[in-house]
Formats: structure tokens, C-alpha cells, sequence
């Protein structure tokens, strides 16, 4: 805390007094008291109108808590402890500024406060929570003088006149005079605590679900959850499996690092299967404290408790039930422009090994798939296949010298024909295998694929959009997006960003950071249709460019138009001068005024002319003689 200034204030001088005469005084006298009757009178009306006011006042003043020094704004040696709001102990994140005694205000939990980073805020929360909330008064100095220096490493060291390099030197300067006794406890302690929060990783806990299978029995095994957080504590949801115990897919109370035995629930006979599970967890320390604030002094941290996170994990490989055969697929890209349907396609077996021939080489397995077009995603995947899906093309796979378990590439010889969803079925009978495959397989074999996996769908999306071909300098300009039947499941998010043309810059290859003009809010869409995005309107003339993009729920990218195209151009041109005014009664052109004017004028100078002559032959004629 800064030291007390001691200058002696300066002397004051009064004004000798004059004498006033009696009746005057008497009446300066009455003029004071009616002067006092109205302030007191305007004192009592500002109270009664301020005391709603300043009782809905949402601050109150922090109390003293434990600790050593003076409970005052500043003093020589400061307060080292801990200050006390609504019962909880609060430290000094600000060092140098003066003690918070005044009113402070509670912003609870924050994972901003004072402008610390989130690495200070994690040893800061550990610092107040573990240590922090303490009635032993060097305690709590110590952990008052940690969090500091945890804070501003600097300030801390130098708030007290101090110009050495060590925590414990500065907390010596200080209580080698307030409290010689405590001296050394609080720089054992407070350099314990700050050398502990500085080992605190500053990665924010996470976790992971680790699956195991027994060897033996595909459907037996475990679940784990390893997390940094060893103190963790959660609920985990399996999927396509239960706790053998319980028989519940869900379990409460997990904890970190233990082993829980599962029993798997394949969802079909004869189809590998994958077990999963997510879980929320809470345990290590939140990059957030409880933030105290007063004007004019210290902010103050307080206990930010632990963080939440979620974990999920699944089975590193497919569980194989038996020997039955069986795909796992997935399109090259989910969304494409158009061209051939690309499938990786995996074929694996259980039950054993992957058949082989007498000389120990793999045998072939054959599948074919059907692929099929719809103008709407299916949501969840479906038995048989939907009479509206329109039949487009096949494929057909044999596997080589590899066997299964790995990806053989497939693409179809056709091109897809258009906006759409492409879903391929692939089936794997046991009349289409070699025969010594067929031999090992049951009488009645057939596995196919459920139309409708994600992984096995393909979008050719329908996206464009249509900008305003030319505008005038100061008038908005739009884009339409114009979105089409291939609506993805959840919808999209479509927005459209416009860049200005650079002189010498091909079209394609100007929207760039550097010209960018505007970019929209994203818009949500769940139905086709055309959606209108206005810019604000442009100062300079010139060339614009529009660039239209869509992404799904995913935040995966779908559509993005490219930059340069002719109906994604808008124009902005000059303002052009105002014409000249004209005439405003008539609207009459100047020829068409001249004429009558010419006009007029001639018959009055005709008329003047015909007078002065009439008048000059009258008045020769009135002679006198």
C-alpha cells in the first residue's frame, strides 16, 4: 500500500470583522434565519427523494478479514490478509492500489477479472480456494502476498520500496516492521504457495472414455475415463452397452482412473459394432474467480470453484461378432461439387480370421452397393430403402491380397447427375463369394447396409446467389442467396461476404483480407428459398464482388461461392449531377417565354410611339393667334 503524506497543511488567515451598525444587524440577522429555514427545508426534500435511490444501491463495503497491517485505504505497511465479502474470503489482485473499504460490488464468478490471463486465473482460484479460505492470520498473509505475485510478479516486489528480486525479500521489508514475530512463517509459507501455483499446468482439465475388449468375448470389457483432473468426479452414458453391475447404461459418480466392467448390447446380429459413451465431469480448477470490484481501490478474487468438462471416447476398432462379414463405409467428402460418388469401403469379419486359402494367402470377399438419390437427408438410418429415392448408379468391390480391415477406394463409373443426397447400400451375400469363402459362411448368409448412414452420404449441395447488378455511391446493396431443395438435416447457416475489385487483381483472385468491404451475419435456414443480405451502402464508386457461403450444423463447410463471377458483381456508380432548374410556375422553356415577351413588348413600343406622335400633331394644331 503507498505511504501517508505528512506536509503540514498551510495557515489560514480570516478577515477582520467589521462593525454593523444595530438596526441593520437586526435585519441581517432576520435574512439569515429565513436563509437557514430554506436549506434546512431543501435538505429534508433531497433526502426523501434520494433515500429510495441510494437504498437500491447494489454495493456494500468489504469487512476486515484475517490477516496483519492497517484496515484503512492506505497506511505505511498496508493490509497483508484477506477482506471479507458476504462471508467469504477475497485477496488483492491489484498490488499498489489502495485497501477496498468502500463500497464493493460482487460480479461472482468471472473468467476475466482484472485482465488476468487464464493461466493466472487457474493458480489464482487454487491459491483462494485451497489455501485462501483460512481464520490462521499468516495464512492468509501468505496466501495474500502469493496471489499478488502471481498477478503482477513486479508490481508486487516494488509496491513497498523494495528493489531486490525476491518474493520472500519484500514480504521481509514489510514485516520486519509490522510483525517481526510472524516475519519468517509468512515467507516460508507464501513462497510455498507461490511455487505450487506456478506448477499448475495451465491446460484446462480434460478427459477421455478408454474402452478395452476382452480378447475372448467381444461382448464383455470395461470403460475408464483418464482425465488430468485426478480429482474428477462425473456421470457417464454408454451407447450399445450397460455397466455389468447394473445393468443401467448410465452411471453416476464416476471417478478418474477406475476400471468399470460393460456388457455390450450389439445393435444387430451378424454386423460389427462400436460402443461409445459420453460423460460430464467436474474437478481440477476453473480458469475463473469470484470477482470483486471497488472504486477507487483493489479489485478482490475469491474462490472460482472447479471446472466442467466433457469426455467421450468409443471403441478403437469395430467389435466383430462371429464371422459374419460386414462394411464400415465412409464417402471420400461429404459435400462435393458434383462428379463420380467416392466410397471408402471397409470389409471386416469376426469369429476368427479373415478366410483364407491353403497357401495362407487372404481370399477375396465381393460386396456391390446401389446408389441412390433423394432430395431430402435422411435423419436416422432406415431398414429398406425409401420408394422415393431414386436409383442412379452401382458400384462393386472385391477385396485384394490385404484382406479386410482396410479401405479400398470405390468410385462409380457415372457421374452423379445433379443437386442431391447420395446414399450407397452396399450388401454382401454369400452367392456373390468365391467358393471357398461361400464354404465358411451360413447357408442363408446376407448382411446389407441400412440405407441412411451418415458416413455413407454424399451432398451435391444447391447453393448460388443473385447480387444487385448496379447501385448509385450512398444507396445500400444486397446479395440473395438462393438456397435450393438440398436442404441438409438441422438446416444451414448462410452469410455473404463482399470485397471490392483491386485495379491489375484478376476477378478470381480479389477477395482477398485486405479487400473486404462487408460480411454478413450468418442467417439460419431450414427451408428452401431466397434469403436477401444487404450490405451498408458504399462511399466510393467501383467494382464489388459478392461471395456467397453456407456451412451446416457442424460448422462444416457446404458451399462457398467463388469470387468474381458475373451474377455475383455489383456496380456502384457516381451520383450524377443535377440538371439545371427550370422554370418552376409553367415549365416553360426560354423560346417558348421569349416569343410572347418579344411580342408584348413591340405593341407597347408601338403604342408609345403612335401616342407621342398623335400628341405632337394636337398640340401644333392648338396654336393661339
Amino acid at each position: 500500500m503507498p505511504f501517508l503524506s505528512s506536509q503540514p497543511a498551510a495557515p489560514v488567515r480570516l478577515a477582520p470583522r467589521v462593525p454593523v451598525p444595530g438596526s441593520a444587524a437586526a435585519s441581517i440577522r432576520a435574512v439569515r434565519r429565513l436563509l437557514r429555514a430554506f436549506a434546512l427545508g431543501m435538505a429534508v426534500i433531497v433526502a426523501l427523494l434520494a433515500g429510495p435511490v441510494l437504498s437500491a444501491a447494489p454495493a456494500s463495503a468489504a469487512e476486515r478479514g484475517t490477516g496483519f497491517g492497517t484496515w484503512a485505504p492506505v497506511s505505511p505497511y498496508g493490509w497483508h490478509g484477506s477482506m471479507l465479502v458476504n462471508g467469504v474470503h477475497t485477496y488483492c489482485i491489484l498490488p499498489g492500489l489502495p485497501l477496498p473499504t468502500g463500497p464493493s460490488i460482487d460480479h461472482g464468478v468471472s473468467g476475466g477479472a482484472a485482465g488476468l490471463s487464464a493461466e493466472q486465473l487457474t493458480r489464482v482460484n487454487h491459491l483462494v480456494s485451497t489455501y485462501g479460505q483460512t481464520d490462521d492470520p499468516v495464512q492468509a498473509a501468505a496466501v495474500g502476498w502469493a496471489v499478488k505475485a502471481v498477478a503482477n510478479w513486479n508490481e508486487t516486489l516494488r509496491q513497498f520500496g523494495y528493489q531486490g528480486d525476491s518474493l520472500a525479500g519484500v514480504i521481509d521489508r514489510v514485516f520486519s516492521r509490522l510483525a517481526p514475530d510472524h516475519n519468517a512463517a509468512v515467507q516460508e509459507r507464501a513462497n510455498a504457495f507461490y511455487d505450487e501455483a506456478m506448477r499448475i499446468a495451465p491446460a484446462p482439465p480434460s478427459g477421455s472414455l478408454v474402452f478395452t475388449v476382452d480378447p475372448h468375448d467381444h461382448r464383455q470389457g470395461s470403460v475408464r475415463v483418464d482425465t488430468n483432473a485426478t480429482d474428477a468426479v462425473g456421470t457417464v452414458t454408454l451407447v450399445d452397452a450397460v455397466f455389468t453391475d447394473t445393468g443401467d447404461p448410465t452411471r453416476e459418480g464416476v471417478t478418474a482412473g477406475t476400471d468399470y466392467a460393460i456388457t455390450t448390447a450389439p445393435p444387430a446380429p451378424g454386423r460389427a459394432y462400436t460402443v461409445s459413451g459420453t460423460g460430464r465431469f467436474t474437478g481440477g480448477v476453473a480458469p475463473a474467480v469470484r470477482h470483486i470490484t471497488t472504486a477507487g481501490g483493489q479489485d478482490t478474487a475469491g474462490p472460482g470453484g472447479p471446472a466442467t468438462f466433457d469426455v467421450s471416447g468409443a471403441d478403437t476398432a469395430p467389435r466383430i461378432p462371429g464371422f459374419s462379414p460386414a462394411i464400415t463405409t465412409q464417402v471420400a467428402t461429404r459435400y462435393i461439387p458434383g462428379g463420380a460418388f467416392v466410397d471408402d469401403v471397409t470389409v471386416t469379419v469376426a469369429d476368427g480370421e479373415w478366410p483364407r486359402s491353403s497357401d495362407g494367402s487372404p481370399l477375396p470377399v465381393s460386396a456391390t452397393a446401389e446408389v441412390y438419390r433423394t432430395t431430402w437427408e435422411p435423419v436416422e438410418p432406415q431398414p429398406s430403402v425409401p420408394a422415393d429415392a431414386e436409383h442412379v448408379g452401382s458400384l462393386s468391390l472385391v477385396t485384394g491380397d490385404q484382406g479386410g480391415d482396410i479401405a479400398y477406394r470405390v468410385s462409380s463409373d457415372e457421374e452423379l447427375p445433379g443437386p442431391g443426397f447420395y446414399i450407397a447400400v452396399w450388401t454382401i451375400t454369400r452367392d456373390g463369394q468365391h467358393p471357398e469363402v461361400a464354404a465358411q459362411l451360413p447357408a442363408d448368409y446376407a448382411w446389407t447396409e441400412a440405407f441412411g448412414v451418415r458416413s455413407q452420404i454424399s451432398v451435391v449441395p444447391d447453393v448460388s446467389s443473385r447480387a444487385e447488378p448496379r447501385v448509385r455511391v450512398g444507396d445500400p446493396m444486397s446479395d440473395t442467396v438462393i438456397v435450393g431443395d438440398m436442404v441438409p438435416a438441422g438446416g444451414l447457416s448462410v452469410s455473404s461476404a463482399v470485397f471490392r475489385a483491386v485495379d491489375g487483381v484478376p476477378p478470381a483472385d480479389a477477395c482477398t483480407p485486405e479487400t473486404l468491404f462487408w460480411e454478413s451475419d450468418a442467417i439460419a435456414v431450414s427451408e428452401p428459398g431466397e434469403y436477401r443480405l444487404t450490405a451498408p451502402a458504399p462511399t466510393e464508386p467501383g467494382t464489388y464482388y459478392w461471395r456467397e457461403r453456407a456451412v451446416d450444423t457442424a460448422g462444416e463447410e457446404v458451399h462457398h461461392g467463388p469470387c468474381g463471377l458475373a451474377n455475383e458483381t455489383t456496380i456502384v456508380e457516381e451520383v450524377p449531377p443535377a440538371p439545371a432548374p427550370a422554370l418552376a410556375a409553367t415549365g416553360a422553356s426560354m423560346a417558348t417565354v421569349a416569343t410572347p415577351l418579344v411580342i408584348g413588348l413591340t405593341v407597347v413600343a408601338t403604342g408609345v410611339a403612335l401616342g407621342m406622335s398623335r400628341r405632337r400633331r394636337f398640340e401644333q394644331g392648338a396654336g393661339i393667334g
